[in-house]
């Protein structure tokens, strides 16, 4: 019985983190239809940034800020740089554009930083919480809190604000959108400043569990885009039910299958969206842009 509840634990804390690299991929995915591959970038930016900043002597929360500051105007200039200027291109070519830049991010990344691993400090210390029988690291409360926080916060943004509501609309029908008096290219741009403060989010949330380096996102953004694609992609609340979905299979997969497998469940949750449900659990059967 404990186990299972470690297991379910543990699976719930990683999958929150590849909830808001799926929510990033879908927030960027409604308002342009780029499927953004350096979204894993984005994560490891936010932690990577952390502790470097953190090692200059700022205090975490100065940290953490500047970490989010600093991958948001990556995610700007990402825009600005990349997407902008390809409007109009194919699907094909936004997603290569999109790979290169993920590219370059971690070489970038690389000569800015170094190629070891790093960890934060947990935010309320490591002591363990007994939780029938299973242990409960403060940490996992922090990644759960603040993904919760920032769902919630992106579905008030998004349900109650003017903003957000033409973020909804250009989401919706872009030609229709723009008819109407509404700037899509602000809102393209919002959605990658504002998917960039969620990756950054998540990296911070997670370094200190898991040891963060210039190619730590590349696996993130794999199974981020694994677990959009499962809950359908264009679907936020479909994003984070299909990341807590794959963390849980990859945590209960490794504990009863084998460990050596656990990064292959992303793959075969792929294949079998790809194969058995197209539209994704939570998506529409079919989707039209006019």
């Amino acid at each position: 019985m404990s186990e299972s509840i470690q297991f379910l634990i543990s699976g719930l804390t990683i999958g929150a983190v590849y909830a808001l690299v799926a929510l990033g991929f879908t927030l960027i995915y409604n308002a342009s239809d780029v499927v953004n591959f350096a979204q894993g970038e984005f994560v490891m930016l936010g932690g990577m940034v952390t502790v470097f900043a953190a090692a200059a002597g700022f205090s975490l929360p100065v940290a953490a800020l500047i970490a989010i500051i600093v991958t948001i105007v990556v995610g700007l200039l990402l825009y600005w740089c990349a997407i902008a200027p390809a409007r109009g291109a194919s699907a094909v070519t936004l997603i290569i554009i999109t790979i290169g830049a993920s590219i370059f991010l971690r070489g970038l990344a690389q000569v800015m930083f170094d190629k070891q691993f790093h960890k934060l400090p947990s935010f309320s210390g490591d002591a363990p919480v007994n939780v029938l029988g299973a242990a409960l690291q403060p940490q996992s409360l922090w990644v759960l809190g603040g993904t919760a926080f920032i769902v919630v916060v992106l579905y008030i943004f998004l349900e109650l604000t003017v903003v957000g509501k033409a973020v909804r609309a250009t989401a919706a029908n872009r030609l229709a959108a723009r008819l109407v008096g509404i700037n899509t290219a602000t809102v393209m741009m919002l959605a990658f400043g504002g998917s960039a403060a969620i990756g950054a989010a998540a990296g911070i949330l997670v370094t200190p569990i898991t040891l963060t380096s210039y190619d730590a996102g590349t696996m993130l953004a794999l199974k981020g885009f694994a677990a959009a694609m499962l809950g359908g992609i264009g679907n936020p609340l479909g994003a984070v039910a299909g990341g807590l979905l794959l963390g849980l299979l990859e945590s209960f997969g490794a504990g009863y299958v084998s460990s050596t497998y656990k990064d292959g469940f992303a793959f075969i949750v792929i294949l079998v969206v790809l194969f058995a449900v197209p539209q994704g659990l939570f998506g529409r059967r079919s989707v039209e842009r006019v």
